[in-house]
């Protein structure tokens, strides 16, 4: 028996049957649909490197069984930049140094892009580490993931002003 789903995956619809009922979206993201941004770590929730959005919300990914999502809007790292154009946050983590092995930082930049659309980062440092808290870093990057939050935070913000 198959679950059909359906999905709004990086703005396009996608239709997918699931064999199984156990299945993550971690797991329907990397091994059925090829997008590997979103990292299994801990498989547990504890490390965020699985960090997606689902419906505009951070989720962690390995914790999401797939066939409870039917009709949601998913955002991966690889449907955040536009083209060529890098998502405001992806430039800031490149200016910032915000990253090292870089394993963490797919889903580093999907929780800074879900805090900054939730309206919860501003530029307060400790709003920002309470809000990235979710998120770790082995190699301890923290100092440029806090600078690039907060750059792209005031970015975004002047953007939407001017919009």
């Amino acid at each position: 028996m198959t679950i059909p789903i359906r999905l709004t995956l990086n703005g396009k619809p996608h239709a997918i049957d699931l064999d199984d009922p156990r299945v993550t979206l971690l797991d329907l993201l990397r091994e059925r649909l090829g997008l590997t941004g979103a990292k299994k770590g801990c498989d547990r929730g504890q490390c965020g490197a699985c960090t997606v959005l689902v419906d505009g919300r951070r989720i962690n990914s390995c914790l999401q069984l797939a066939a409870s999502l039917d009709g949601a809007e998913v955002l991966t790292i690889e449907g955040l930049s536009e083209g060529d154009a890098l998502h405001p946050v992806q430039a800031a983590f490149i200016a910032h140094d915000g990253f090292q092995c870089g394993f963490c930082t797919p889903g580093q930049i999907m929780s800074a892009v879900g805090l900054i659309r939730e309206g919860r980062a501003g530029t307060d440092p400790e709003r920002i580490r309470e809000g990235m808290s979710g998120n770790l870093c082995r190699c301890g990057a923290y100092a440029g993931i806090l600078e690039a939050v907060q750059d792209a935070s005031g970015r975004m913000e002047h953007r939407e002003d001017a919009a």
